[in-house]
């Protein structure tokens, strides 16, 4: 092979951070490689990052495979161990164009592989501009990075660090040059994005940010969060939902469950009637307002009441687009130490909330059926409405924003109507 194929896994930051990787490797001068940027949420995701670098080497015996991101972070001797691999970056190296000019020679130990440095030690994020995100019509700006809280399920604070905030000055300059690119979407993203700006002179918040962008910034039409903390949500956020109508209707929580029990041994520092409660603020602003979640099954001590209030609650908010994951023990996290529940039935209660999920986004797409719907079209065929819905781009170009008819949903996404469609 010739020139840097970047894999990633993960959250939109490491879709970010992929772009910085490239541009950094290959001002270095990096040719016949491969990184791979790691995920740490789940076991399951460093399972697949491993069979990637298998699979890599096969398809490329001679190129350099690096591995970094979170997982290798965190479990930096378990990648440098693996014949495959001919270096480990953590997660501050990564971006930097030093770390891919003094890489190691081929075949030596495992120690010799590893450029990680401990990332409790970072106290800064340092903005990273990128003009271009491969294959994607949205652009992400990277607002904030790692995490304070200490939820006992999460080991992302070990691969990410503490939390530290990139400037608004920063932020707004990148949003400027990604716009001058062509971009009109853009989310705001991070580990832990609402806990945005405390450690920044004046403490802004990640409302302040968002206003200060649309003002500075008229060339972006629509504005999105990757995702939010609703406990942390301030005054400026919510005049946003209620104001502003380039700021998306689609808000994705970080609920995790919704029985208080498991709430407080996960270390969560919301209620479930705390999260319903801003639902109903939010949709009381802007009753179109979609939402996703996170929420996990079958968490360490949960019992079959426990599993139906976290229905419950999805059901209660109405969630739209919800992200279902069976609880996985991470090592070194207090969860991992608890009683743990058999993994069959782990599987089984994530399957259930799953379908409860489909059941829900069914029930979204169905309002959603005869209403008039601004999309934006992406690289695949396929586009995105204002809150986040999922349709299909008909005969329209990718980056068109196209005024269309749903006519009907296929359960999955929206189905339109293009004969009647009109350009936005």
């Amino acid at each position: 092979m010739s020139g840097v194929e970047v894999i990633t896994f993960g959250c939109r930051l490491n879709t970010y951070e992929s772009e910085v990787m490239k541009a950094e490797a290959e001002k270095a001068g990096l040719n016949n490689a491969v990184l791979i940027n790691t995920c740490a949420v789940t076991g399951e995701a460093v399972r697949q990052a491993r069979q990637a670098i298998r699979r890599k080497r096969r398809e490329h015996p001679d190129a350099r495979i690096i591995v970094t991101g979170c997982a290798a972070q965190t479990e930096k001797d378990t990648f440098a161990a693996m014949a495959e691999v001919d270096a480990v970056l953590g997660n501050e190296e990564k971006l930097k164009s030093a770390s891919y000019r003094s890489l190691p020679d081929f075949g030596v130990s495992a120690e010799e592989k590893l450029r990680v440095n401990d990332i409790m030690s970072v106290t800064e994020t340092a903005p990273q501009m990128v003009r271009h995100i491969d294959g994607h019509v949205r652009a992400f700006i990277q607002v904030q990075n790692g995490c304070d809280h200490r939820c006992t399920f999460c080991i992302i604070p070990y691969g990410r660090g503490n939390s530290r905030s990139v400037p608004m000055g920063a932020v707004v300059d990148q949003v400027r040059k990604v716009a001058d690119s062509g971009y009109r979407e853009v989310v705001l993203t991070g580990v832990d994005a609402t806990s945005y700006g405390a450690d920044l002179p004046g403490e802004p918040t990640l409302g302040l940010l968002a206003k200060t962008i649309l003002k500075m910034v008229p060339e972006i039409r629509r504005l999105r969060l990757s995702s939010i903390d609703s406990i942390e949500a301030d005054r400026h956020l919510m005049d946003l939902i209620a104001d502003e109508p380039r700021f998306m209707p689609h808000l994705h929580l970080s609920l995790q469950h919704g029985d208080d029990l498991i709430l407080k041994r996960m270390k969560r520092r919301h209620s479930s009637a705390d999260a319903l409660a801003f639902c109903r603020d939010v949709r009381r602003l802007r009753p179109e307002t979609s939402f996703g979640a996170d929420m996990i099954a079958g968490f360490p001590t949960e019992t079959e009441e426990m599993f139906a209030n976290a229905e419950r609650l999805a059901e209660e908010i109405g969630i739209a687009h919800l992200h279902v994951f069976p609880y996985s023990p991470r090592p070194g996290t207090p969860a991992a130490r608890m009683p743990q529940l058999d993994r069959a039935l782990v599987k089984e209660r994530a399957a259930r909330l799953r379908f409860t999920g489909e059941r829900l986004h069914a029930a979204h797409l169905d309002r959603l059926v005869g209403t008039r719907q601004t999309i934006l079209v992406e690289m695949n065929g396929m586009a995105h409405t204002e809150d986040f819905t999922l349709a299909d781009a008909g005969e329209f170009m990718p980056r068109d924003f196209v005024s269309v008819l749903v006519t009907g949903h296929n359960g999955k996404h929206l189905e339109i109507r293009t004969a009647a469609a009109s350009a936005a």
